[in-house]
C-alpha cells in the first residue's frame, strides 16, 4: 500500500514537472495537472495542498541535487589541481542541469515571483551557493591562485556565466558537447579571475 502511495505521488510530481516546463508555473492549473495525470482533483489533494506545494517540492528536490553537485575546492589536494577541481565542479553542475532540462527550464524561468516566502527560500539557496564560491575564491586569493578583487563579484560572475549557458541550451533547445562547455567556461574564468598557471599546479 505504501508503495502505491509513493508511486502516485511520484506520478503527480512527474506530470506536474512536465506541465510547469511546458506552460510555466503561473499558467499551469491544477486542472492541467490532474487531466494530464488522469486522476481526480480530489486525488491530487490527498498528496498536495495546492499547486504551490507540488511546485515547491519539485524545486526543493532540484535545489538539493544542485547543492550536492558542488564540491569544495581543496587547493592542497596532492592529486588534483585547482583547475581540475574547478572544471569538475563546472561539469557536475552542468551535468545535473542538462540531465533534467525540464527542471532547469522551470528553475531559471518561473521560480521567482511565486510568493514572498518562496522567493526568500530560493534566494537563500542562491546565497548558499554563492557562499561556497566566495569561500573557495577567497582561499584561492590567499594562495595566489585567484587574482585580487571582490570574491563575491567573481562568484556572481561564475554563476551568471553558467546560468546564461544553460539558458541558451535549455530555453532554445540547443545542442551541446559537455566537455566543450566545461573547457570554454574555464577559459573564460581563466581570462577573468583564475590564474591558470598557478591553478594548474597540484598541491
Amino acid at each position: 500500500m505504501a508503495s502505491s502511495k509513493e508511486d502516485r505521488r511520484a506520478q503527480i510530481l512527474g506530470v506536474a514537472r512536465k506541465e510547469f516546463a511546458r506552460r510555466g508555473y503561473h499558467s499551469t492549473t491544477i486542472e492541467d495537472i490532474v487531466a494530464a495525470a488522469g486522476i481526480a482533483r480530489g486525488t491530487f489533494y490527498l498528496y498536495f495542498a495546492d499547486k504551490r506545494g507540488v511546485f515547491e517540492e519539485l524545486v526543493d528536490r532540484f535545489s538539493a541535487r544542485l547543492g550536492m553537485a558542488i564540491l569544495r575546492v581543496d587547493p592542497g589536494d596532492p592529486v588534483r589541481s585547482v583547475a581540475d577541481q574547478v572544471k569538475e565542479n563546472t561539469r557536475r553542475v552542468l551535468s545535473a542541469c542538462l540531465e533534467d532540462q525540464m527542471m532547469s527550464k522551470i528553475f531559471m524561468a518561473d521560480t521567482l515571483g511565486v510568493d514572498e516566502a518562496f522567493d526568500r527560500k530560493l534566494l537563500g539557496f542562491y546565497d548558499e551557493v554563492t557562499k561556497l564560491f566566495v569561500e573557495s575564491l577567497t582561499e584561492g586569493q590567499a594562495l595566489g591562485l585567484v587574482r585580487p578583487g571582490d570574491p563575491r563579484l567573481f562568484a556572481m560572475f561564475t554563476m551568471g556565466g553558467i546560468r546564461e549557458v544553460l539558458f541558451q541550451i535549455v530555453k532554445r533547445d540547443g545542442e551541446y558537447d559537455l566537455e566543450r562547455l566545461v573547457d570554454g567556461l574555464f577559459a573564460v574564468f581563466s581570462s577573468g579571475f583564475i590564474i591558470a598557471e598557478a591553478a594548474s599546479k597540484r598541491g
